[in-house]
């Protein structure tokens, strides 16, 4: 996936009216209507499009800035922009170019239709997918490449994806709008006049029907099957974080683009520890003589295991750090830290032998609970001091 700094062609300290000057040059260039069945042009004119919805909105292209196009989460539950159609590129972004008031598309491109029709050389889009890919925090941490199977719509096979028998479609035009892709309809009122107009539901906006229909797909030009794709995960993503991958999902009827695979992370729950931001948590029993007596204890972390040094005298809700033993930041940052919380075993089931020895530790002084009163914070004074700071 392309930089959308490389995109448009711009530096990353480009002002909001370069980057529109860059839009509107690619816009022109790659154009449908200048680029008539070319699907590489289209691909560039939605990449553009993509491109400048993020760059153009001073939040969106903090937060691309920060952690790429992982980082952005749209509102719409799309991701950074949300178009599954071209037709809902020319909609968004047709006012950057003026529009319908002179000198926009119409203007430039010699006008659009209004409505959904598309043009003629072009099928209906594809839908996007949606899959969750389980992760486990060894993975999150370091980062990883994946192949996913994805059942989906592909091109069918015995028409090449035209949906016409034999791959060689045969056009009429459609009989129920003549032609013209959508419906138009009056409705007068106290208020005037008004045309509702809309996609024709017969040939789905395409102005176009196949005569000779592949009995394969039945005229759709796809079928059900599956697909292995790659995906490369980026180090210290998290639970509900998606990326898209442009092309992967659905394929598109009679030859129109294929939708998008959104990807989203499920952070697997691990035998050991418990994230909580860029840091893990890890839970350490201790037996009473080596919280007593100080012990090096060895302890699991995402890579392997390492020796912790336990000094004598500890107490249960000691937490130790391990630094840099956590998860990476998105943008490639500091790591977090392995947080180890210990707690003191209290013995069970013992034997007489092991009961007469704490017996005989029972009254000594140094086996007492003596806390050092104002030396350290209680929980609860803790609790406080973080919601008063």
């Amino acid at each position: 996936m392309r930089d959308y700094y490389e995109i448009l062609g711009i530096d990353r300290s480009a002002s909001a009216d370069t980057v529109k000057k860059a839009y509107r040059k690619l816009a022109m260039k790659y154009h449908p209507d200048r680029n008539q069945g070319d699907a590489e042009a289209e691909a560039r004119f939605k990449e553009a499009a993509e491109a400048y919805e993020v760059l153009s909105d001073q939040s969106k292209r903090s937060r691309y800035d920060r952690f790429g196009r992982e980082g952005l989460r749209g509102s719409n539950g799309r991701g950074a922009t949300g178009f599954t159609d071209i037709n809902d590129i020319f909609d968004a972004f047709s006012d950057i170019f003026g529009g319908g008031g002179g000198g926009g598309f119409e203007e430039v491109f010699g006008g659009r239709q209004s409505g959904g029709r598309r043009p003629h050389n072009q099928g209906q889009p594809g839908s996007d997918l949606r899959i969750r890919l389980p992760l486990t925090l060894e993975e999150i941490a370091e980062g990883v490449e994946k192949k996913i199977k994805v059942k989906k719509q592909v091109p069918c096979e015995a028409c090449s994806g035209t949906g016409a028998e034999g791959g060689k479609p045969d056009y009429d035009h459609c009989p129920t709008c003549q032609g013209t892709g959508e419906l138009r309809q009056i409705s007068r009122s106290v208020f005037g006049q008004f045309v509702n107009v809309r996609p024709c539901p017969a040939c789905h906006g395409e102005g176009r029907k196949l005569k000779n229909v592949c009995t394969t797909c039945r005229g759709e030009g796809r079928g059900r099957g599956e697909d292995v794709i790659p995906v490369t995960v980026p180090a210290g993503v998290s639970e509900g974080n998606y990326f898209r991958i442009r092309g992967a999902g659905n394929a598109g009827m009679r030859g129109g683009p294929s939708g998008d695979l959104l990807v989203e992370v499920h952070e697997s729950p691990h035998d050991h520890f418990v994230r909580e931001g860029n840091d893990i948590y890890y839970d350490l029993y201790l037996s009473v003589p080596d919280a007593a007596l100080g012990a090096e204890i060895e302890v699991p972390t995402l890579k392997g295991s390492a020796k912790l040094k336990i000094d004598e005298g500890i107490q249960s809700g000691k937490i130790l750090r391990m630094r840099d033993r956590g998860i990476p930041n998105l943008d490639g940052g500091l790591r977090g830290d392995q947080m180890v919380r210990v707690h003191v075993w209290t013995p069970q089931n013992m034997t007489e032998e092991e009961r007469a020895s704490l017996e005989r530790m029972r009254d000594s002084p140094s086996v007492k609970p003596s806390p050092k009163r104002g030396s350290e914070k209680s929980f609860f004074s803790r609790v406080k001091d973080a919601f008063a700071g």
